[in-house]
């Protein structure tokens, strides 16, 4: 699949009105067929669209213009993007309102099995807020007689794989700072922290 440079129809413009490229080359460049570009070149099309440089937006370089100017048969390549645009991955993620009810009991959850896990990586998880986490932490949640320990992957708060990492980036920070990592969830239900768990 061929990248195209940002703002194809602007960076033609561009192209058509500062340089001595052909049509074909800058046809091919910005993903247009050569009658469009002659079109806009002609002003049937794209009139009041202002030229986008590619040069200062670093999609072009002036040498690379100058080496296709000289020889009608080469073709601009585009410069690999060096600072992509990163789609969100990491961060509180949006919660549909039907599930919202649901993140307390996620908050216990991973409160009473994860206790390696900081509030910003439960926030990440959950996408919920610390105020949350300190709240149901120390059962001042309004909410708090009615919040049951449930699993966030089963109830659809977190995918499997977000949480195993986080887990295991939190057990490696632990190590790190030379902390005892906890050992597998215990079976006990929220709020009886202090008994053993039964085997």
């Amino acid at each position: 699949m061929t990248t195209l440079p940002l703002m194809p129809k602007a960076t033609a413009v561009w192209l058509i009105e500062r340089t001595a490229l052909s049509f074909g080359q800058i046809a091919e460049f910005c993903g247009m067929h050569p009658l469009e570009v002659q079109a806009i070149a002609d002003g049937e099309v794209a009139q009041g669209i202002v030229g986008y440089d590619p040069v200062s937006n670093r999609q072009l370089t002036q040498e690379e213009i100058r080496r296709c100017e000289a020889n009608p048969d080469a073709k601009l390549k585009i410069l690999a993007v060096n600072n992509p645009v990163k789609r969100r991955s990491k961060g509180a993620r949006y919660t549909p309102v039907a599930k919202r009810h649901d993140r307390p009991d996620a908050i216990a959850f991973l409160l009473r099995n994860f206790p390696q896990l900081g509030d910003q990586e439960v926030v990440k998880l959950l996408g919920t807020t610390k105020d949350t986490i300190a709240k149901v932490r120390n059962k001042q949640h309004w909410n708090t007689p009615n919040i049951k320990p449930r699993d966030p992957v089963t109830i659809g708060l977190c995918r499997q794989a977000d949480l195993n990492a986080a887990v295991q980036a939190a057990n490696l920070r632990l190590e790190r700072e030379g902390h005892e990592v906890p050992q597998a969830p215990l079976p006990e239900s929220f709020g009886e922290h202090e008994s053993a768990p039964n085997e």
